[in-house]
């Protein structure tokens, strides 16, 4: 069957796969995954098209699996961006409005937004998302949602994410020539968020890493609003450089090393276990010792953590994350004893984010992995997209139709004066006036 309004396809292209997953909300407001595609991406670097050729036959090929699992004809996606060149700044916006009888409007606030599309950038840069943090409405502040409100004056703090141009178009085409329509580009942090975290987390204060194959993804939220955002360009394909370097293996063997053997804390082996790694083509045998592994994969992942610990300080927003923490995603989360090492190296509380919240019942256990969470998030925030956007032409609709029923109303016109009353001379005035005219008309006639 073909795609419909209720279907909405996802396309997490990343740097170690690339995931095409179909799915509806069911009646109960939870997600019923139609069908899923994976496989494995060989055109993407560090979360940017490096190849356009390989990274289109990887997304056919995603799009062709999760159709026949799904039995739905894939025309329109919602796609994931990411990587190194994705960066953020603050910015404040006004609005002055005509009137101040007519309340605030979901018009005024597109207004504004749109006025953050006309920013100045640095050249080759492009906005990705534009997203209101607090209000001002004639100097009132601290004002989470202003319609409705009455004011002239209509400020905004923003936190804008840009993206580079060359690297959106390059996603963009890689889209296209899959046959393909992209309907939304959605940062994928923003995305994973959608899946993983709690509306209470968020309220509280919370920090969000996604650990992907070529990035760590970092988002900030606070009092229900995404904060900070930022992207460290190391990943899972990193550590496996690493093993590969400091193991002299090759790199499949590093990747099986890190997948099977792989901890982020060396303390945790307790016992002196010995790896014995296939060599080569009439080469020996290679002997690794699992503790000399945990070393290398937990000098990195310390590295990577330091970095994290910089953008959370960045931020201003240290203190006001201490209540829900930290929470990991992404397949690199599933590194053996990370969560303590995450613990132990920020001081904050750690939880690791599985999508399993929002899928309705019945999934088998693979769907709740953390790696499929950027893909069921992008699910999420399309359908979410997709009322709001019919609410709005709902609204549009509805005003315009006020607006028409006004102009072929017909011209008001003032009603016509009641004629005034005639003086019968009944009135004391009256009589006085007669009197006056007879006296001097008659001055000996008796009144």
């Amino acid at each position: 069957m073909k795609q419909t309004n209720e279907i909405v396809v996802a396309l997490d292209i990343g740097t170690t796969k690339i995931v095409a997953m179909a799915g509806r909300k069911n009646e109960h407001g939870q997600l019923e995954v139609l069908g899923t595609g994976r496989v494995e991406s060989l055109g993407v670097s560090r979360g940017v098209v490096s190849n356009i050729e390989k990274t289109v036959n990887a997304i056919c090929e995603a799009i062709e699996e999760a159709e026949r699992s799904s039995a739905v004809e894939v025309e329109v996606v919602q796609v994931g961006i990411a990587g190194q060149h994705i960066k953020s700044l603050q910015h404040r916006g006004m609005l002055t409005r005509n009137s101040l009888q007519d309340e605030i409007s979901q018009g005024d606030i597109d207004d504004l937004i749109a006025d953050m599309h006309k920013l100045a950038l640095p050249p080759g840069d492009k906005i990705i998302h534009v997203i209101p943090q607090e209000y001002t409405v004639d100097n009132e502040r601290g004002i989470a949602d202003p319609i409705g409100m009455a004011g002239v004056r209509l400020e905004a703090n923003f936190h804008i994410i840009t993206g580079q141009v060359s690297a959106i178009k390059n996603l963009k085409k890689c889209v296209e020539k899959s046959a393909l329509e992209m309907e939304n580009l959605t940062l994928e942090p923003i995305a994973s968020a959608a899946a993983v975290l709690t509306e209470e987390e968020m309220e509280a204060g919370v920090v969000l890493i996604d650990i992907g194959g070529g990035t760590t993804d970092l988002a900030i939220f606070h009092e229900g609003i995404i904060r900070h955002t930022a992207v460290i360009p190391f990943g899972g394909n990193i550590v496996t450089q690493d093993i590969k370097e400091g193991c002299g293996v090759m790199s499949d063997q590093a990747e099986k090393l890190k997948r099977r053997f792989g901890c982020a804390m060396a303390e945790k082996i307790k016992d002196s276990r010995v790896i014995t790694i296939p060599g080569l083509k009439g080469r020996p045998e290679k002997e690794i010792m699992e503790r000399n592994l945990a070393h290398i994969i937990q000098a990195r992942m310390e590295e990577i953590l330091d970095s994290i610990v910089w953008e959370i300080d960045r931020s201003g927003l240290a203190r006001k994350v201490a209540t829900a923490g930290i929470v990991l995603t992404g397949g690199g989360s599933l590194l053996k004893h990370l969560k303590e090492l995450v613990e132990y190296h920020t001081g904050y509380t750690v939880r690791l984010g599985d999508p399993s919240e929002h899928l309705a019942h019945g999934y088998e256990e693979q769907m709740m992995n953390p790696i499929y969470a950027t893909a069921i998030g992008l699910i999420i925030n399309g359908i979410d997209n997709r009322k709001l956007d019919t609410s709005r032409e709902l609204e549009s609709t509805y005003e315009n139709t006020v607006v028409e029923q006004v102009e072929e109303a017909p011209f008001y016109q003032e009603p016509e004066r009641r004629p005034e009353k005639k003086d019968k001379g009944w009135s004391f005035s009256g009589l006085v006036k007669r009197a006056k005219n007879w006296l001097e008309a008659d001055p000996d006639a008796d009144l």
